[in-house]
């Protein structure tokens, strides 16, 4: 092969190789993690894109938005199910509330949880390849929460990779 032609089949590979690591956070120790799954928050999840937004009823009351890292998002527009591995889904949720400047309207009020799964069909066989964390003003919820997780994703979806989120479009 020609010098030229290894260096670029090198730099793809790497480019590939890199890409595929910089979708899934690396787990750092000096982090919360959530029990059972030790899932952690992800880097930037705030700045991900929205996949759909959720009203839930009472006793709840909460606005719920889900969103996801570019492996997620991939598997949403490309309709991929199962989820492949490396797909990180986060939900923020917020006290529903009636607006104050627009009667009709619901805003955002205290922040409730945020909620994570993460894909990986190894390190999480016994639970349809996912991981869960919860999480109350950036720590772990307790482990009693999160052994109700998967139970709950198994009766209700588990037909669509034991994911509740259907894509807004």
């Amino acid at each position: 092969m020609k010098p030229f032609q290894t260096l670029v089949l090198a730099s793809l590979v790497a480019v590939t190789v890199f890409g595929l690591v910089g979708a899934v956070q690396a787990y750092d120790s000096s982090r919360p993690a959530s029990p059972i799954y030790g899932v952690q928050l992800p880097d930037g999840y705030r700045d991900w894109p929205v996949i759909a937004p959720a009203q839930e009823a009472a006793p709840l009351d909460e606005l719920r938005v889900v969103v996801g890292n570019p492996t997620a998002m991939r598997a949403y527009r490309e309709n991929l199910r199962p989820s492949p591995d490396g797909t990180v889904l986060v939900k923020l949720a917020w006290k529903h509330e009636q607006s104050p400047d627009f009667a009709p309207a619901s805003v955002p009020g205290a922040a409730t949880t945020v909620q994570v799964m993460v894909k990986d069909a190894r390190k999480y066989a016994s639970t349809g390849g996912w991981g869960y964390g919860r999480f109350i003003d950036g720590k772990p919820v307790d482990e009693a929460q999160h052994t109700t997780c998967h139970a709950c994703h198994a009766a209700r979806v588990k037909d669509r990779d034991y994911v509740f989120t259907r894509y807004a479009r």
